[in-house]
Order: C-alpha cells, then structure tokens, then sequence
C-alpha cells in the first residue's frame, strides 16, 4: 500500500518558487528576462528568415547558425514563459508529467546546441585550414547529416533521463527551488538514493558536452597554427576575424554552463542559492539574445540583407 502511494505523488501537482530569497525582486527581475526573451525570439526568427530566403547565405557558416538560430529559439522557449508565469503571476504549479518534459527538452536542446557549436568549429577549421576543398567538404547534404546526428545524439544522451527519474519513489515534497525543472532538480525531491542519477549527470557532461568543448579547442588550436604560418600579416588578421562572432558565441555559451556545474559540485554553501537559480535564469535567455546580435554586428552579409529588409519595410508602409 505504501508503495501504491509513493507512485501516486507523481501525480500531484509540484509547485517552483522561482529564485529562493528574491521573492520580492521577481517583479523586477522578470523584466529584463522579459525583454531579453523578445529580442532572442525577434532576432533568430529574423535570422532564420534571413539564410532561408536570401541564396546568397546558403553557405555552410549560414545554414549551421540557422540552426543555432532555432535551437536558441527552442531553448528559451521551453522555460521563459514558465519563468515569466512565476514572477507575474505566482503561478508555480506543475504536473509532475509536464515537469518531466520540460526537463527533458531543456537538456535535449543543451546537447544539442553544444554538437551545433562543435560543428561551427568544423567549419571554420576547414574554411581556414583546407579553404579549396571547403565547398566539396562541407555539402548541403553534410550539413544536414551533421544536423540530424547532433539531434539523434542528443536524443540517446538525454531520453534515459527520463527513466532515471520515474524510478525513483517520491515522498511527497513538492516544492521545486527553481524557474524551471532541470535533472537534479526533480530527482532530489525523492526519498531515494540519487547517486545513480548524479553519476550519469557526470557522465553526460563528460562525454557530451565536455568533449565538444575539447575538439572545439584541438580545432581552433589547428586554426592559430594555420593562420600564423600565413606570412601576410591583413591576411591573418582576415582569418582571424572570420572566427572571432564564433568564439565569443561559445564563451558565451559555456562559460555560464561550466560556472554552475562545478558551483553546485564544488561550490557547497559558498555560493548561495540565489545566485545560482539567477545565474541559471540568466542562461536561458542571455546567449540567444546576444547570438543574433553578435552575428549581425560581425558578419556583413547579414547586415546588408537586414538593412534590405528594414528599407523595403519602410517602402512598404
């Protein structure tokens, strides 16, 4: 009979207080989230109207930050107006089912926009270190390989996820510290041992993420080592500013990803709560709002058509 009412808390309702110890800030907080929220939706969207309507960004570079593009959209999308519904409205509650899902889509699309990045990389080492065999290398069809592999690969990785937190018994405590329901979030409402779930947590950052983050690196590596053998000192600074919008989307990605990781490992109770539910608040919504905008501002091509865009608009009305 106990074991019947341990299944039967999954099907209670849980309730996310948001960011712990900021209660009376979330008014606040929730308007720059707000504001980031539509500049990241306006500005991939425009993106991805953009690359899929002008020929003249059909190219590799343009065809994966489409797809950067969307998973930017994706990722934002499946916890901001969950977020923005907490700190407007109080409105906390979720079902342990919806929960579970937005869990799984949150670190699906991580995982999968970590792959996209790898591939960026890919990118630029071939456009810079094998530039004559670019366009035979890198095919429409390559890249489309290269996609459905990131999403297929992000799909193994994160689906057992699911099954690691329906195993465990749940006692019956139903408040999330959260914006939004992550992994471990879920799993230590249980009354069970975790360990099984920390270790794959591990296991999953190791061999997923981390090691995009290694061959990024062995990438730009063979990157500098052409590009200083170049003996043109315009031409070196040319392939090098071809690579900078990249680099700094990655920073951008990764350095808020790997800060909370090792915060909530190692971090114990020297970093509180709070900064790390803002922080990952903050992550959701700050890397697609500036990747457009560091795109835009780096990539000519993307600037003249935008300008196109605006100019007939302006026509039109």
């Amino acid at each position: 009979m106990a074991t019947s009412n341990h299944s039967n808390l999954r099907d209670i309702w849980y309730t996310m207080i948001g960011i712990p110890g900021l209660e009376e800030a979330h008014t606040w907080i929730s308007i720059p989230i707000c504001l980031m929220y539509i500049i990241a939706l306006v500005g991939n969207t425009l993106l991805l109207y953009l690359i899929f309507t002008e020929h003249s960004l059909h190219e590799p570079m343009y065809l994966f930050l489409s797809m950067l593009a969307l998973s930017d959209i994706l990722l934002s999308t499946v916890t901001t107006p969950k977020m923005l519904a907490i700190f407007w409205l109080q409105d906390g509650g979720i079902s342990f089912v919806s929960c579970v899902s937005q869990m799984f889509f949150l670190h699906f699309i991580f995982v999968a926009e970590s792959a996209i990045l790898l591939a960026m990389a890919f990118d630029r080492y071939v456009a810079i270190c094998n530039p004559l065999r670019y366009t035979t290398i890198l095919t429409r069809s390559v890249i489309g390989k290269m996609g459905i592999a990131s999403v297929i690969r992000s799909f193994f990785i994160c689906f057992p996820l699911v099954f690691l937190v329906y195993r465990l018994t749940y006692c019956g405590k139903n408040i999330i510290h959260h914006s939004y329901c992550e992994h471990m979030g879920i799993a230590r409402l249980s009354c069970d041992s975790i360990k099984v779930n920390i270790y794959y947590g591990v296991i999953v950052a190791l061999f997923s993420t981390c090691l995009d983050v290694v061959l990024i690196i062995i990438s730009y590596v063979l990157i500098l080592c052409t590009v200083f053998r170049i003996p043109c000192q315009e031409a070196r600074l040319k392939a090098l500013s071809t690579c900078g919008s990249h680099v700094c989307v990655i920073l951008l990605f990764y350095t808020p990803a790997f800060f909370s990781f090792f915060a909530h490992r190692f971090g114990g109770h020297n970093i509180p709560l709070h900064v790390h539910i803002l922080l990952a608040n903050l992550y959701v919504v700050v890397p697609p709002t500036f990747n457009p905008i560091i795109y835009g501002v780096k990539s000519k091509k993307i600037q003249e058509k935008v300008i196109q865009v605006f100019s007939l608009s302006k026509k039109f009305c």
